[in-house]
């Protein structure tokens, strides 16, 4: 009985295994997109848009990269796993187009949600991302949609 105790505390020698980085990417553009609790079609053509754009992929293989983000963030109970991805696994500059490809996500409706809001500032420093690099992607996509920053 004191064994079987034990052994739930000891460390499993089995390493955790780590959401590859592209379904990360996919699982956050879905959480931004879900955000306001609507996830319609233009957000799923702007996901889709997006990971096709980011990975260099076929419609096809956009289309199944989506699939699997979708998957793996319905079944993950927060969206840290997918943050400690990116966050490990790509330079500064590279998290700054993240964040940015998450506003334009966010206002592909051209409308921001509190919720949507509450996201982007909770991921911003879980990708080590300042909020004024976040702000001024969300800018960015605000000039490049014709939209006045709000």
């Amino acid at each position: 009985m004191i064994d079987a105790l034990k052994s739930l505390f000891r460390p499993q020698n089995t390493a955790r295994t780590e959401v590859p980085q592209d379904v990360a990417v996919a699982a956050l553009l879905i959480e931004a997109a879900r955000a306001d609790g609507v996830y319609d079609a233009d957000e799923t053509r702007a996901v889709k848009s997006l990971l096709r754009d980011m990975f260099e992929l076929s419609e096809a293989d956009a289309d199944a990269l989506h699939d699997r983000g979708d998957a793996a963030q319905d079944g993950a109970a927060d969206v840290v796993r997918f943050t400690r991805v990116v966050k490990m696994a790509l330079d500064e500059g590279e998290r700054i187009a993240i964040i940015e490809a998450l506003w334009r996500v966010v206002l592909v409706d051209h409308h921001r949600d509190p919720h949507e809001n509450a996201l982007m500032r909770h991921l911003a420093p879980l990708i080590a991302v300042s909020d004024f690099d976040s702000a001024g992607a969300r800018r960015r996509v605000l000039a490049e949609m014709g939209d006045p920053d709000e």
